[in-house]
């Protein structure tokens, strides 16, 4: 399905957040994720369904100095 990852247009096969986050190769506990401007909680992930042209983001900390 067509998805909005990042601001980036992607094809992929998710049924839920969780599948998406695995297919993207995401882990960790430090995660932010949000589909359609919604926060979605990290215990909530497998029962978030995509839909076609969904706007997902993922925000993980990045380390710098």
């Amino acid at each position: 399905m067509n998805l909005i990852v990042n601001g980036e247009r992607q094809f992929l096969e998710a049924a839920t957040l969780a599948d998406l986050l695995a297919a993207l190769d995401y882990e960790g506990e430090w995660l932010a994720t949000a589909v359609n401007g919604d926060l979605v909680h990290r215990e909530d992930r497998a029962d978030a369904r995509l839909k076609e042209g969904d706007r997902i983001e993922i925000l993980s900390p990045m380390q710098g100095g």
